[in-house]
């Protein structure tokens, strides 16, 4: 029997650790032929390209498309999901996939959903029936609409689902695979002591046995005008705190231009701050990092999942994740300064231990177990 297409899209630089422990599942299969289509923000240095990482850790890559428009206008997140679609049909229909797998919730991942779905290609949907804020539910609901199939973190997801009116016997209960890359780091805890080494960097380099902050805050694209004076509470709140700080590039959404002006801005006007700042780190050495940091500050999802598994405390700013379910490693704050000073020295305090909300550290194992049981569905 002729081994199965598996398509899987990767857009953005966060989805790749959402998918990499499945991709590994994947590639030792001998049944199946893996194609992994990477995208978007994926392709841009810009944003921490991730094809880098991604063939380090062995995978091939068999198609590359760009289709984002740069800017800092909500219309362009429209026009560039409108070229993605066009790219996406056409890239299916010449590798023929069996079945494709879109992640989550990223606005062009909707394109993938359409040209899957109007070429009569199963879909299968990652991460959907959870709720956050932002455009993300929209997307998420939209992707979840037009799936065939669906692997969900958890029971409260596939409530939701069901909820919505889609078939029981379509949604799995798998995990969310970026804690499998949790659950390893956990098991070989060590310190990041080449970080400033390994990955290039703007800001002062500090002793990284000491404590620090991470900080990782995106655009929210229906508050995009406000994106500049939000940035600026978070720099001014960690400035205020006098931790050293690790700070990691946002998303390439509408307002994106906004915060990187802020933070150019601060570090003209205050040279002496303790802030490093990175394009792009390996999900491994991330996890690493946030292990050992004393919390995670913004509004990335990270600090809901992952750092719920790993025991790391996680301030979460303003409205992006505010709905999405949540452990007791969370406090949620405004956008302002003082709010997120007092939380910095909240979590100082803080003790919690893992927690298994979004998986148990097998969800590639669970994911590759269900795709082969819908193999003769294809």
């Amino acid at each position: 029997m002729a081994n199965i297409k598996i398509s899987v899209v990767i857009t953005a630089r966060p989805s790749y650790s959402r998918i990499k422990s499945f991709l590994k599942s994947l590639k030792k299969d001998h049944g199946i032929e893996l194609q992994l289509i990477v995208a978007g923000s994926a392709l841009l240095s810009k944003y921490g390209s991730a094809t880098e990482v991604i063939e380090k850790d062995g995978f091939d890559i068999t198609e590359k498309i760009h289709f984002l428009i740069e800017g800092n206008q909500p219309s362009l997140m429209g026009k560039s999901t409108g070229l993605a679609l066009i790219e996406f049909s056409t890239i299916f229909k010449k590798i023929n996939p069996d079945a494709i797998i879109v992640i989550a919730d990223r606005y062009e991942t909707i394109a993938v959903s359409i040209a899957a779905s109007y070429q009569n290609i199963p879909l299968i949907h990652l991460q959907g029936g959870e709720i956050s804020g932002n455009i993300d539910n929209k997307v998420r609901n939209a992707n979840s609409s037009l799936a065939d199939y669906h692997f969900v973190s958890n029971q409260v997801a596939k409530k939701r689902l069901t909820n919505r009116g889609i078939e029981p016997e379509t949604i799995f209960i798998t995990g969310c695979p970026s804690i499998d890359i949790a659950k390893e780091v956990l098991l070989n805890s060590k310190p990041p002591l080449s970080l400033f080494h390994d990955y290039t960097g703007v800001g002062p380099i500090f002793d990284i046995t000491e404590s620090y902050l991470v900080v990782l805050q995106h655009p929210v694209t229906n508050e995009y005008g406000e994106a500049k004076t939000q940035i600026e509470q978070t720099l001014e709140a960690v400035y205020k705190s006098g931790i050293n700080a690790v700070w990691l590039w946002p998303n390439p959404d509408a307002g994106t231009d906004q915060i990187s002006a802020g933070i150019r801005h601060f570090r003209e006007m205050n040279p002496d701050n303790k802030i490093h700042f990175f394009k792009n780190i390996e999900p491994s050495d991330f996890l690493q990092l946030l292990l050992h940091s004393k919390c995670i500050i913004g509004n990335s999802s990270v600090g809901i999942r992952e750092c719920s598994f790993l025991g790391v405390p996680a301030i979460n700013i303003g409205s992006r994740q505010k709905l999405r379910d949540h452990s007791i490693n969370v406090i949620h704050v405004d956008y302002d300064k003082n709010e997120i000073y007092e939380a910095i020295q909240q979590a100082d305090s803080m003790k919690i231990n893992s927690n298994s909300l979004y998986g148990n550290g097998h969800s590639g194992e669970m994911m590759l177990k269900y795709l082969k049981s819908l193999k003769q569905k294809f």
